[in-house]
């Protein structure tokens, strides 16, 4: 019996590692409660109120805290639209939405009977008020305050604007030169060492380990932008690099490889060549699925980036995993499209090859054009207050 390759056995292990990763990243984002909190920034009382909620988070692992700045562009309606749907009064902050209560300042409304809505608790007794309201929520696995506004909430134009911006950020994803020439490099391999039987099961199992991999990575960017509170300065910032990124690739159209191309470095291509070619086994492809993209960040962060920043502002957790779900759809399809005419004698790993060199100029123009365009939309939402 052949023994084991070196890919072969780290396989196994990075396999269980992403399928664990997958279940805690569906278990966190399925049984999360979120609790929505108004601040201003130099508020004496708010930064109570933080340093209370922080100090409560470690013993409530399933809250979820989404900040809003009151002079944040769009926080101000936001606000009055939760207030009605709470039936409360509009009061100083911190003002904080969690399940079906309400708390404005020290003033709760919808407290559960017996007590009287509304009812004015300030204090340590507040806090420990706010704290049972907290642990009722996570045990009624409530939904989020937004849920509440959320017809009022995609109505307006940035929301509508949100699924056509994933598709197309995706899309500039998907022709990705780099992704391309690591899936012909498999399955040539394969080829050349008489496994076209596997060509197809591996094929797949890199697919979906660039999936799951992806998905993760966007999914861990997603949660930290959103426990941190998206500010103006950082939807700006990264809307700006999404339009360099995009220039930069469009350059890439007239005079490609001159100066710095947005591809993985030529250093660590020959390795990402080496573990690549010495796969000729299912379970092997999958490993190499997972270290390949880590390679190739360099060729797609900058969509998947400025998308995470658009769905942290405008989306709850819940309806921003499922489209973090279809964005990495409209990523791999082109690569399942590859895998299946190569199988199928439709091409050959060689003309593939040569058609992706022959069209990397395009390829780098279509993806710049709408990086270009996704950042310059951003930049206009944010300016005229949609985000």
């Amino acid at each position: 019996m052949r023994s084991k390759t070196t890919v072969e056995r780290i396989s196994v292990g990075l396999l269980v590692l992403v399928v664990c990763a997958v279940v805690l990243g569906f278990s966190v984002a399925s049984f999360g409660t979120q609790l929505v909190l108004f601040y201003q920034d130099g508020c004496p009382h708010c930064a109570r109120m933080e340093s209370f909620l922080n100090r409560i988070e470690p013993d409530y692992p399933q809250l979820e805290i989404k900040r809003y700045e009151i002079h944040d562009p769009g926080a101000p309606g936001l606000l009055n639209r939760l207030l009605k749907a709470y039936d409360a009064k509009l009061g100083s902050v911190p003002i904080i939405f969690i399940g079906d209560v309400a708390m404005v300042a020290d003033t709760f409304y919808n407290l559960p009977a017996p007590s009287v809505s509304p009812t004015t608790i300030g204090g340590r007794a507040g806090e420990m008020m706010l704290e049972q309201v907290i642990a009722q929520a996570i045990k009624a696995n409530a939904p989020s305050p937004l849920t509440r506004v959320e017809e009022a909430t995609e109505s307006s134009l940035t929301n509508k604007l949100t699924l056509p911006a994933v598709i197309l950020a995706a899309a500039a994803d998907s022709v990705n030169p780099c992704t391309f020439a690591v899936l012909v490099l498999l399955l040539g391999t394969l080829l050349v060492a008489g496994k076209k039987g596997k060509m197809l099961p591996a094929g797949f199992a890199f697919i979906l380990a660039i999936y799951i991999s992806y998905f993760l990575m966007g999914l861990g960017i997603f949660s930290a932008i959103q426990a941190a509170g998206v500010q103006r300065p950082f939807i700006l910032a990264v809307s700006g690099l999404a339009i360099l990124l995009g220039l930069w690739n469009m350059k890439d159209y007239f005079a490609y490889g001159k100066w710095f191309t947005i591809e993985v470095p030529k250093r660590w291509r020959p390795l990402v060549k080496k573990v690549t070619s010495s796969v000729v086994t299912v379970p092997g492809a999958f490993a190499v699925g997972v270290l390949d993209s880590l390679f190739l960040l360099p060729c797609s962060s900058g969509p998947y980036i400025a998308i995470l920043a658009l769905l942290s502002k405008t989306t709850t957790k819940a309806h921003g995993i499922w489209l973090l779900l279809f964005y990495n759809l409209i990523f791999i399809l082109p690569l399942i499209i590859i895998t299946l005419a190569v199988y199928f004698g439709y091409t050959t790993t060689a003309r593939a090859e040569r058609w992706r060199s022959q069209r990397l100029g395009k390829l780098h123009l279509i993806s710049g054009i709408i990086m270009f365009l996704l950042g310059a939309g951003m930049i206009i939402a944010v300016q005229l207050g949609y985000m």
